[in-house]
């Protein structure tokens, strides 16, 4: 007989429920911990900045699925579950402890299908695979695809100067960690299979080059240290 699959099983408002969940779940997390959790000794590792994180990816899934033809209910709910348990669970167990709390909330609420249900949970489960994106369902590479898309670009860029920032560097080793910003670049562009992916990742990567030259310009004319006198 099978089950019957509404057009979309997901409601906009039941959405809005599950984002919600999600905050709440990784502020939870933390809770009764300084500054951060489990990644206490890495700040931008916070709830509020991996909720973020969390909706980035999300919205670039969703762009993604829809111009290449996948399934933008497992897309988006896979997305949003994909780092809940990044807080609280070890980074290599963390895609299969989010598989486990996605499928609890979504047995618990309504009447989602089954065949559904696992689809979201097997991307969740599978985001962090380092293989082939050729070798996973659509729906788990526009995850996958976005979640790197997320490291690189403008926003990977303010991220590696707010590590600058928090470790007191200077401003040749924020070159330095610009450049990281394009070696992910590089890394993504290699990665990703769909070409929305491979469009979006050459766009940012661009803004990070422009970004990387102006900063070079501006510290090549930065005039040496004076180290005799800096000796007086």
């Amino acid at each position: 007989m099978g089950v019957e699959i509404r057009e979309s099983p997901v409601s906009d408002d039941e959405f809005e429920e599950m984002k919600q969940f999600v905050h709440d779940y990784l502020a939870a997390s933390v809770e009764g911990e300084d500054e951060g959790g489990r990644m206490r000794w890495y700040p931008w590792h916070s709830a509020e900045y991996r909720y973020n994180h969390i909706l980035n990816v999300t919205e670039l899934a969703i762009e993604i699925a829809e111009k290449e033809g996948a399934n933008v209910d497992v897309t988006r709910v896979a997305s949003l579950f994909h780092d809940i348990a990044k807080l609280e669970a070890d980074q290599d167990v963390h895609a299969e402890a989010g598989a486990r709390v996605a499928r609890e909330y979504l047995r618990s609420r309504t009447d989602y299908p089954e065949s559904f249900i696992e689809q979201v949970c097997d991307a969740v489960e599978t985001h962090s695979y380092e293989g082939d994106l050729e070798n996973v369902p659509l729906e788990t590479q526009c995850l996958m695809e976005a979640d790197l898309l997320d490291k690189v670009g403008a926003n990977g860029t303010t991220l590696m100067l707010l590590r600058m920032g928090y470790e007191a560097r200077t401003h040749m080793d924020a070159n330095e960690m610009v450049g990281r910003v394009l070696e992910r670049g590089e890394d993504a562009i290699s990665r990703v299979r769909s070409d929305t992916a491979e469009s979006i990742a050459h766009q940012r990567i661009k803004r990070v080059r422009w970004f990387k030259e102006w900063l070079e310009g501006e510290i090549a004319e930065m005039e040496p240290p004076d180290t005799d006198a800096d000796l007086l």
